[in-house]
């Protein structure tokens, strides 16, 4: 699949604009302060919804599509913001979850076993993602929860994919910024972005990547951006988070999405080398 039309520069500026107007005054955020008995586990959920939507959702005119974004690794859930709004602005209804608690064992790196000893986190991030669906089910009865769009940054981008690869039948779209350890689904019926950093410090693991031809095949589209890895949070500049937007409304509106460069100066531009704002 060709990739490679360009969002210019002035049209990132005018969807940070617009995402940060309907964040004032049409999207509205709440927190979910849920607990798992089964588990023993409080969990935290951001909410983000379009009032206009979540009205007509409410009236039976509008089944909302459902994105859930997980947090990265010492990064808050309420710390994608830039993010939630895309898919707010678009109708979804989104729920961040806080996939940590400062209770949880830290990160370790062990190699040579499955995600480099990180199995039990993912299964803690599916098992948190399931029950958050069970939830918001009986909250937001009229939302649709069997095309799920799934959202990671990081350790949360991990968990994103390794849930689609355990619930196959439930994801339609992921969307990764940086994941390192869980390798990207081949599939023909799911729908893959993956904002990759340029970062000397976070390395992506051998084989998380597909290699182009196996991306071409599988109309996977992998975004080379010159930002770092903690930039791909609301911690971020506010270019880098235009530029993702940018790329992302594109990406769920169908069209092909923009691949991101760099200049001699490391000022960000697009394609056509003009600098982003």
């Amino acid at each position: 699949m060709t990739r490679g039309i360009v969002v210019l520069a002035c049209v990132c500026a005018l969807l940070g604009g617009f995402y940060s107007a309907i964040a004032k005054w049409g999207i509205r955020h709440e927190t979910l302060d849920l607990f798992d008995a089964a588990r023993q586990r409080r969990v935290s959920v951001d909410i983000a919804e379009r009032v206009d939507y979540a009205m007509k959702a409410d009236a039976g005119l509008w089944k909302p599509p459902v994105a859930v974004i997980s947090n990265g690794n010492t990064v808050r859930n309420t710390e994608y913001s830039f993010l939630a709004n895309v898919f707010a602005a678009s109708g979804y209804l989104v729920a961040s979850i806080q996939q940590d608690l400062p209770s949880d064992p830290p990160l370790v790196t062990k190699v040579g076993l499955p995600y480099v000893g990180r199995l039990a986190v993912y299964k803690k991030g599916e098992a948190n993602i399931l029950f958050v669906l069970q939830q918001l089910k009986q909250r937001y009865p009229n939302a649709g929860y069997d095309h799920l769009t799934l959202v990671g940054h990081s350790n949360g981008g991990d968990t994103a994919m390794y849930f689609a690869q355990q619930h196959p039948q439930l994801v339609s779209k992921v969307i990764t910024l940086d994941n390192l350890r869980v390798p990207i689904l081949l599939s023909h019926k799911l729908k893959v972005l993956s904002f990759r950093s340029k970062d000397p410090v976070f390395k992506t693991d051998p084989d998380v990547l597909p290699t182009p031809q196996q991306a071409k095949t599988d109309g996977i589209d992998i975004v080379q951006t010159p930002f770092q890895h903690t930039w791909m949070s609301d911690r971020g500049p506010l270019f880098a988070k235009q530029a993702i937007q940018a790329t992302l409304e594109r990406f769920l509106g169908g069209a092909d999405v923009t691949r991101l460069a760099s200049i001699d100066s490391g000022k960000p531009t697009l394609e056509n080398g003009m600098p982003l704002p």
